[in-house]
């Protein structure tokens, strides 16, 4: 059977058990029978790691195998030794769109975009490291996608399906969150760009190794020369290939965050600080305001504000005493009537001081228990066959990736910039409008543009 035809009668299943109040499905142990075709495009760094959590779920039948440099797949092709290799992800849709169930990529920011789209119209399930996507108008699109195509998509934030993402929605449900006015979060780890300087120029080109396809690597994205200062992690730096510290941290930080307190997309973003400020690179330090107004359900208006750079920390707040240390990544909590602290991906919240969480513990609620509460990347899987629903699902992803894509062109202009979510405009400056949907896309890449 065509794998088109299988994820047909998988969704079908799936469906019909729902409706039925059963499972037809497999329920996947240690070894289950039927698994997933997959491909793993991007075999290096972190699309290593998130191959190796597909393929140790058991769940997942690799038959394809691309990224740009050949030489990163070897680690795979030696335990998959049937799947197909490929450098051009355009190349192993053509030739095996039909027979894959399921893509993964991890891959620079600015190539997550068309490799998301091209699979959503394969209806072929795809997870994507964070960030969504490398601009707002690509977000945009992708949630377009998903909608119009029924596309099973996941994000790859993986603390979206661990325990913190259940206390805080069993905590707002509960009213022990309730009334948040305002939130510090930070990163204030040294970062791949801290030591660069002042950059004036984007760097020298050197010739293109034999083992690279550089055309495939620049993708949608403008080709200002083959430079190995571009790989590995470094397209982080460079605001045409990579989104700074808010696309590689801001997901793990405030996803639970925006989703619970329902944030949407905030009327004004303003950088109250910016040390470096640079048109080629993010800017050594930060800190940048996001206004949201009043939600319904009671949700009053509210502030985040965010802190990077190694020197450049939130306020301390008085509730949290001598003892303990702020957070280097995470998150401080400021309501009305209690305080919280917290970390990144999985890490839980804790009232402050310490003397509240304690006189409040036994009365805290207990998080209420979800089938999804699993491993991202097995949260993924099972909705890839049918059982489940992406705890990180591009309506979800997407509009938390298009805050911090506003942050981003913050940081490279500075000022304070007036956004309309309605009409998903910047009113106040034509610069930061275009850069809602950046560089125009290289020729040949238009395609993807269109949903």
């Amino acid at each position: 059977m065509k794998s088109i035809n299988r994820r047909s009668f998988l969704k079908t299943s799936a469906a019909a058990s729902a409706l039925a109040g059963f499972n037809i499905l497999p329920s996947y142990g240690a070894d289950p029978k039927e698994k997933l075709n997959l491909a793993i495009i991007g075999c290096a760094h972190q699309g290593g790691n998130i191959g190796k959590g597909a393929v140790g779920t058991k769940m997942a039948n690799v038959v394809a195998l691309c990224d740009v440099n050949d030489k990163n797949v070897q680690q795979f092709k030696a335990r998959h030794p049937g799947a197909k290799v490929y450098k051009d992800f355009r190349k192993m849709f053509d030739e095996m769109g039909d027979k894959l169930d399921a893509c993964i990529a991890g891959v620079p920011d600015h190539a997550h975009f068309p490799i998301a789209m091209r699979a959503i119209k394969e209806d072929v399930a795809v997870y994507i490291e964070k960030p969504l996507a490398h601009t707002f108008e690509e977000c945009e699109l992708l949630i377009e996608a998903e909608k119009k195509y029924n596309g099973i998509c996941q994000m790859g934030n993986q603390g979206h399906s661990g325990s913190q993402r259940m206390q805080f929605k069993t905590w707002v449900d509960e009213g022990i969150i309730k009334n948040v006015r305002r939130v510090d979060a930070c990163m204030n780890k040294d970062r791949r760009w801290h030591g660069m300087g002042n950059v004036t120029s984007f760097l020298s080109k050197e010739d293109v190794p034999d083992w690279l396809d550089w055309d495939v690597w620049c993708g949608t994205a403008p080709d200002h020369g083959y430079n190995k200062k571009y790989l590995g992690g470094n397209f982080r730096c460079w605001h045409d290939y990579g989104n700074g510290a808010f696309g590689d941290w801001g997901p793990h930080t405030l996803d639970s965050i925006h989703r619970w307190l329902k944030l949407g997309l905030p009327y004004e973003i303003r950088a109250d600080k910016l040390e470096g400020q640079n048109d080629f690179i993010y800017p050594m330090a930060s800190t940048i305001a996001f206004e949201f107004a009043e939600r319904g359900e009671g949700m009053p208006a509210m502030s985040i504000n965010w802190y990077d750079g190694t020197k450049n920390l939130p306020p301390r707040p008085k509730e949290l005493g001598e003892g303990r240390k702020m957070p280097v990544c995470g998150k401080i909590i400021y309501s009305d009537d209690l305080t919280f602290m917290g970390g990144t991906h999985s890490a839980g919240l804790r009232i402050i001081p310490e003397s509240k969480q304690q006189d409040m513990g036994k009365s805290l609620p207990k998080n209420q228990p979800s089938e999804t509460d699993t491993s991202h990347m097995r949260n993924f899987m099972k909705a890839a066959m049918g059982e489940q629903e992406c705890n990180s699902k591009f309506a979800v992803s997407g509009p938390l990736t298009q805050m911090f894509m506003l942050g981003c062109i913050a940081q490279r202009l500075g000022g304070t910039l007036k956004f309309d979510a309605k009409k998903k405009e910047i009113t106040n400056n034509k610069r930061a409008n275009q850069l809602l949907k950046g560089n125009v896309p290289r020729k040949g890449w238009e395609e993807y543009y269109k949903v």
